[in-house]
């Protein structure tokens, strides 16, 4: 059985990363990070690596993803509320964020996003699955 998500992100700059993803109230684990990578605690038990460049390439053998100039992953983080989802948007902006994609708000789910400072894309929603279509 799974039990965790851990998503590995390549960056740019440490030092940088970890004060954008701080402004936005999010922790790191000590235990797991060090000057080439960073354990990003989401949630219980979601996680995102943030590796720097030469580390994460290490991983793969194929070119690491530019995300500033093409989509790699859109990482999709759901929220208690709309407001939520407007106030960690807002903070996103605040640190260095860009919002690539307006707000959407489709009745039973309100979604926005942001591209972080290595140009990630984080999509942030809320959704009433009460009230959510039978199928989409």
């Amino acid at each position: 059985m799974l039990r965790q998500i851990f998503v590995n992100l390549p960056i740019a700059d440490m030092a940088r990363s970890r004060a954008f993803f701080e402004a936005l109230g999010l922790s790191f684990n000590p235990q797991f990070t060090n000057e080439q990578g960073a354990c990003l605690e989401i949630a219980e038990n979601i996680y995102a690596m943030l590796l720097v460049k030469p580390f994460f390439q290490g991983f793969t053998k194929k070119p690491v993803a530019d995300a500033v100039h093409s989509t790699e992953v859109i990482i999709a983080l759901s929220c208690d509320s709309r407001a939520e989802v407007q106030a960690l948007v807002a903070k996103a902006v605040a640190a260095g964020a860009t919002t690539p994609i307006a707000a959407v708000d489709h009745g039973f789910m309100f979604q926005h996003g942001f591209a972080d400072l290595d140009g990630h894309q984080w999509e942030v929603f809320w959704m009433d699955m009460t009230a959510a279509p039978a199928q989409m």
